[in-house]
């Protein structure tokens, strides 16, 4: 709800403002991150800082899907 993982061989560094838009069975969510940490050749821990207001019902139900 907070944040997520981005599989990456080229990480940003911890502290990049970054920009998502994430894709699922076509529907998209918008937002804002800053990357908290930063694994070379694997991947970068994103923190939102600002979702779009319409993004928020998606993620609400992706992550409902998944405990299911």
């Amino acid at each position: 709800m907070f944040g997520c993982f981005v599989e990456t061989t080229a990480p940003f560094p911890a502290g990049a403002k970054v920009r998502l838009r994430i894709s699922h069975a076509g529907v998209n969510f918008t937002g804002q991150g800053t990357v908290i940490y930063s694994r070379p050749n694997a991947g970068m821990g994103i923190a939102f800082t600002s979702i779009e207001p319409s993004s928020l019902s998606i993620l609400d139900i992706w992550l409902t899907n998944l405990r299911k």
